[in-house]
């Protein structure tokens, strides 16, 4: 198991079709517009790393990562509100980016609400850059919020990231 996964007392697996249902109670928690279950669903099928962190055997995170040609983007990173702010974001994180560079892949890209200062600052500390901004590219209540595009080069960091 992943040091960091480790560290934050969090079991991760892999995501089934059968965890939709727990996993789209956490999204919804989470999210003001959250992903369907039909997106979750396409991304299983799509063979995207899809995980599920479990604490107390509570499924309270999940996360998405595409990785092909060298790259790999984080699609989705979400921890239940009640579970905010213990780590587990961090330890899914490095543990994505870890998987993402067992795979080949030598860049991590990510959108990010631009107000979502809590995220930003987790992926700034583990070494994301803002390379770009996608205008209204995230629904709000009324209208559209801008993303930024953060990026992190993974080459050479394969082991190392859990241990950071």
């Amino acid at each position: 198991m992943n040091a960091a996964i480790e560290q934050a007392g969090l079991a991760l697996r892999e995501m089934r079709e059968s965890d939709l249902a727990a996993v789209m109670v956490v999204e919804r928690a989470a999210y003001p517009h959250p992903w369907s279950e039909g997106v979750m669903r396409d991304c299983l099928r799509a063979g995207y790393d899809c995980q599920l962190g479990e604490h107390d055997g509570r499924p309270v995170a999940h996360a998405v990562v595409m990785v092909v040609v060298g790259e790999c983007h984080v699609l989705n990173i979400t921890v239940h509100p009640d579970c905010q702010r213990r780590g587990f974001g961090r330890a899914l994180l490095r543990t994505l980016l870890e998987r993402a560079c067992a795979k080949g892949a030598q860049t991590a890209f990510l959108e990010v609400r631009a107000s979502n200062t809590a995220a930003r600052a987790l992926y700034e500390a583990e070494g994301f850059c803002e390379i770009g901004r996608r205008r209204g590219y995230y629904p709000v209540a009324k209208g559209r919020e801008d993303a930024l595009v953060l990026a992190r080069e993974l080459g050479g960091m394969h082991g190392a990231l859990a241990g950071d």
